[in-house]
């Protein structure tokens, strides 16, 4: 079944990529049948996800309960969840019902808002199959080869993977598991401590949400009307500030502690033969960042054509079969299950904060205290990494960004600006207690205690910070490539 809904929604997505330029003809039937395969994904992720209890939630009290207690608490959240799907669905049918009053059943099922967000399980499923095929490694390969031949190179390439990773599957959570499990060993046995060597695989992770394309922009530029073709063009300086940021913060520890002592110097005939050989995966980023840049695809339409690539080097490759598909797509129907209802419910709350004013009350409030631009900005920055350290990134876009967008307006930021700096401090939430995600997902494929890693994100949290400083009183830097809205 999730093949089925998997491959309706890619193949008809290129079919249409096709039709569109190499016919010029251009027909709706295709869209419409991928909008439908992904409601239809999204109802069955969500419901894998509730079976398997894959939703986020802060489980701090639930530690104490007794077996019975959790039994409870589980109860209780599967019969809310059930009343949920009953609710959705009733006011499916009443929309459904509008439509066919007014002639327009697409329009009243919203299904564009569907549509913008199929570019969501996309995405994850091309990092999803990038590991399994083997090129995630051939990306590393590439990283090292171009960088770990200088001083504090293994650390370096290991967040230049980071990067290469962001790329493609636009997850932080993706790009800390897939590039924690290849490199952190290898950190060790170079000289770097456990714990440190899982602080930088956490911290180079946070560029999944930071270098487009990044899911957390698709989610900003549904909740705030923005294209996310053009937070993508905003984000990229910016997301490479913030991947050098970490190169250079383990510079310096390197510099101080001497984990990396020997330089082996640059090859390039090392570099050269390693291009060649990574090649293909080198492909997939290509693909997305030159296809939506150039205007040629949408974020959606990338992100078919990426699966669709990614799977055929995979099957003419053979480091992909038939028999891995299913567990593959489980896993990325499951996230993106996690994903959509949180947005769904978010989206609701945001309408009826927007209806109370909630917004505009929130920016007189702070202006009638001080009309101080960089003291507004300064809080905005506060309340947004508080709020990173203590809920997941995708909540804290579809409530905050609403309320704060108005009053970051009246400091003269445009809401382009504001969108990447919003996200940019929320990455920071990534390696900062008590949530933390990355530093959960290191410490679950390493067995390193989530404290010991925290305990040396400090370095990484500051270089961060700084970027994020600059992103928000320098609006140029995230204006290089749209100077017609700066």
């Amino acid at each position: 079944m999730l093949l089925g809904f998997y491959g309706m929604i890619v193949a008809t997505i290129v079919v249409e990529v096709v039709r569109r330029f190499v016919l010029s003809y251009s027909s709706i039937w295709g869209e419409e049948i991928a909008r439908y395969a992904f409601i239809y994904l999204a109802w069955v992720g969500a419901s894998v996800a509730v079976k398997d209890r894959a939703h986020i939630r802060i489980d701090v009290i639930l530690h104490y309960l007794s077996n019975r207690g959790k039994a409870l608490v589980y109860l209780f959240g599967d019969i809310c969840m059930l009343a949920l799907a009953i609710l959705a669905l009733y006011t499916a049918i009443e929309s459904l019902q509008v439509s066919i009053k007014f002639g327009s059943v697409t329009h009243g099922l919203r299904i564009s808002l569907a549509w913008f967000l199929a570019a969501v399980p996309l995405f994850i499923l091309t990092g999803d199959v990038l590991v399994r095929t083997g090129l995630s490694n051939k990306l590393l390969d590439v990283a090292d080869a171009t960088t770990g031949g200088f001083r504090a190179g293994l650390g370096t390439s290991t967040v230049l993977g980071c990067g290469f990773f962001a790329c493609i599957s636009g997850s932080d959570a993706a790009g800390a598991a897939a590039v924690g499990r290849m490199t952190i060993h290898k950190l060790v046995e170079k000289g770097y401590p456990r714990p440190y060597a899982c602080a930088l695989v956490a911290s180079g992770a946070c560029t999944g949400i930071l270098i487009p394309p990044s899911i957390a922009y698709i989610i900003m530029g549904l909740i705030l009307g923005i294209s996310a073709s053009t937070l993508f063009l905003a984000a990229a300086i910016p997301g490479v500030m913030i991947m050098f940021s970490i190169m250079i913060t383990n510079m310096v520890m390197n510099r101080i502690y001497n984990f990396e002592g020997e330089k082996v110097g640059f090859d390039f005939g090392h570099w050269r033969r390693t291009i060649w050989d990574g090649r293909f995966a080198l492909l997939v980023p290509i693909i997305i960042l030159g296809g939506i840049y150039s205007g040629i695809f949408t974020p959606t339409e990338a992100a078919a054509v990426a699966v669709a690539t990614t799977i055929t080097i995979g099957l003419i490759q053979r480091t992909l079969t038939l028999a891995d598909f299913p567990k593959m797509l489980l896993g990325s129907a499951k996230v993106n299950g996690v994903i959509l209802p949180i947005i769904a419910m978010s989206l609701s709350l945001a309408q009826t904060l927007a209806a109370l004013g909630v917004p505009q009350g929130f920016a007189y409030s702070v202006t009638s205290m001080t009309d101080n631009p960089y003291l507004i900005i300064l809080l905005i920055i506060g309340i947004l990494i508080a709020a990173g350290c203590v809920m997941e990134t995708t909540p804290n876009i579809v409530i905050l960004s609403p309320i704060l967008l108005p009053l970051a307006l009246e400091t003269g930021m445009n809401e382009v600006q504001f969108c990447i700096m919003m996200v940019t401090a929320l990455g920071v939430g990534f390696i900062t207690p008590p949530l933390g995600l990355n530093l959960f997902v290191i410490s679950g494929i390493t067995g390193e205690s989530v404290l010991r890693i925290a305990s040396r994100v400090g370095p990484y949290v500051i270089g961060m910070l700084i970027v994020v400083f600059m992103i928000a009183y320098i609006p140029g830097l995230s204006m290089v490539f749209l100077p017609d809205i700066y």
